[in-house]
């Protein structure tokens, strides 16, 4: 009897689990159907002030490179270089001495051409919620363009969209195969904390005083 009420609770919870992942996925999907790009059709990206690279770490345990920060790193200049937007926000966490993910992307975005003070970082993008909102509540954007790969960028402009912000997004190319396991996983997971994000109006865990992006350059007008 009592198995059969654990195999019975274990039932249920995986079945919840499943809906509550499925409506999510829609949801994101739906709310950022038509918003994504990438390289095959940067033409029609909206041109925007700025674009938020999001961030992750540049080397992994192993001391390989991370395709995912290499590839995002191209996206962005890539954009910056097709005259899609006058600077770049890099954002990602930096809560720790010796991790900080804005300063390597920094290095690298300028490494790959971009000019140094076209470049913004946002050391506090803890989060994708986090990265969106301050966004718009420090950095003043109300529309901007958000880089990261497909699925990632699907649901960072959704949380944007939800926190009132007209976002889009240019999807780097994405990572296949073995390397990409765990990231995909917690990826489709964290679809439903996003949701949960919007609906329940969370607060990004620091926000801090208005900061200014870099002006547009006369000959860049």
């Amino acid at each position: 009897m009592k198995r059969n009420k654990i195999v019975t609770f274990a039932t249920w919870g995986i079945v919840s689990a499943l809906v509550a992942w499925g409506a999510s996925a829609i949801a994101v999907y739906a709310v950022s159907s038509g918003r994504v790009f990438d390289s095959a059709s940067i033409d029609a990206v909206p041109r925007q002030r700025a674009a938020v690279v999001l961030g992750c770490v540049r080397t992994l345990p192993n001391g390989l490179n991370n395709l995912y920060f290499l590839r995002r790193i191209d996206a962005a200049a890539e954009l910056y270089k097709a005259g899609k937007v006058d600077c770049l926000i890099v954002s990602g966490d930096n809560h720790v001495k010796g991790y900080d993910e804005p300063s390597d992307m920094k290095e690298s975005l300028i490494n790959a051409g971009v000019p140094a003070d076209r470049i913004v970082c946002d050391y506090a993008g803890f989060r994708t919620l986090d990265t969106v909102v301050r966004a718009k509540k420090v950095f003043g954007l109300d529309s901007f363009i958000i880089v990261s790969q497909p699925d990632h960028v699907r649901r960072a402009v959704f949380t944007a969209r939800g926190f009132g912000c007209d976002a889009y997004g240019y999807a780097a190319e994405d990572v296949n195969g073995r390397y990409s396991i765990k990231t995909t996983i917690r990826e489709q997971l964290a679809k439903i904390a996003a949701v949960a994000d919007v609906v329940l109006r969370r607060s990004p865990k620091f926000l801090g005083p208005r900061e200014a992006l870099p002006d547009v350059l006369k000959e860049e007008k």
